[in-house]
């Protein structure tokens, strides 16, 4: 049975519309406009046990929406869902004690206690036996490097610092499911490299199912081989994440080592030339025509090295979104009374 399982569902928000002008204002006493909001349409997918997923899109595509109906945050407007055999916006017990969900903007902890005395209260809201708390939080102190850290005040502790206690926290109750909602917004390179090293090494040992939301690719790439993309409510990938670059890149990279010190003239006929570092430039090419500009290229010019390279994913995931940005009236229905 998948641990997750989530069939056509759809969240919509009925929201008020202000309109400018103190005639309005008065209007708006008598006959409010409003806008239905369309944040996840029909969304359908499925997630097997033990398995790290990435849930990419741009802001406002819905994926925080979706955690949130995962979650039993919130109730769907249609559809169905279920997470380890339980229907989230049930809220039963039990299923409260089997997920955990960690949202980078939104903090857990007490800002003026040292964080132990947060896990502690972790571990009477959940009741977690006193051996295991003990081994468990031994466990994931030794692996985030906080042992030193968890007497201290959260409000003294760094940005970075402060994440790795919230992930504590999420995980003291060994939760079998794990929604990560940007965990590493806003860190330094430093901080996410050892988030994701955690995260890797964390879920290899447990097996704990994983949704994973970030616009840091660095992170996706780290930990996730499915990616699951939405954008307009909508999912408009769910497969591999190698498969990004040939579903929607319609460009590679060809990078040259030319003999000699200079780079010849000539180059911009075969695609655009987008870094030069002599004798080393890199094209983008079109990806259909890969053997044909390599053959014209070797042939026409002294070429002592030569690679062909996906895009960066950043790139090719920024560009999706860009083309298919959501306009106001395939996002919104107005409402009236």
């Amino acid at each position: 049975m998948a641990a997750i399982e989530v069939q056509n569902l759809t969240k919509t928000y009925r929201v008020y519309r202000k309109r400018d002008g103190w005639m309005a204002s008065v209007k708006a006493l008598f006959r409010r406009e409003y806008v239905t909001v369309q944040a996840v349409r029909g969304v359908s997918f499925h997630i097997e046990p033990g398995e790290i997923v990435a849930f990419l899109g741009p802001n406002g595509a819905g994926k925080t929406t979706t955690l949130k109906l995962l979650s039993g945050l919130i109730y769907p407007s249609t559809g169905s869902a279920t997470v380890l055999g339980y229907v989230p916006w049930e809220r039963a017990h039990a299923y409260r004690r089997r997920f955990s969900l960690v949202m980078g903007q939104k903090n857990q902890l007490w800002w003026d206690l040292p964080a132990l005395e947060s896990f502690r209260l972790h571990r009477e809201i959940y009741r977690i036996d006193p051996a295991e708390f003990d081994q468990r939080l031994d466990e994931l102190t030794s692996l985030l490097d906080v042992k030193k850290l968890i007497r201290q005040p959260v409000r003294e502790l760094s940005l970075g610092e402060r994440m790795r206690m919230e992930l504590i926290a999420a995980l003291l109750h060994a939760p079998e499911v794990l929604f990560l909602d940007e965990p590493t917004i806003g860190l330094d390179v430093v901080s996410q490299r050892r988030v994701q090293e955690f995260l890797r090494e964390y879920q290899q040992r447990r097996r704990v199912t994983v949704i994973l939301t970030s616009h840091y690719m660095k992170d996706v790439e780290a930990l996730c081989k499915r990616a699951i993309i939405i954008n307009e409510g909508e999912i408009k990938h769910d497969g591999p994440l190698d498969e990004i670059n040939e579903r929607f890149a319609s460009h590679k990279l060809i990078q040259l080592q030319f003999a000699g010190s200079v780079i010849p003239p000539g180059l911009e006929r075969f695609g655009r030339i987008i870094e030069e570092a002599p004798p080393r430039v890199k094209l983008e090419v079109p990806r259909n025509q890969i053997p044909e500009i390599l053959a014209a290229l070797l042939s026409q010019y002294p070429i002592e090295d030569v690679g062909v390279q996906e895009r960066p994913l950043e790139e090719v995931i920024s560009e999706f979104f860009t083309r298919s940005t959501p306009t106001d009236s395939n996002r919104v229905e107005a409402a009236s009374r």
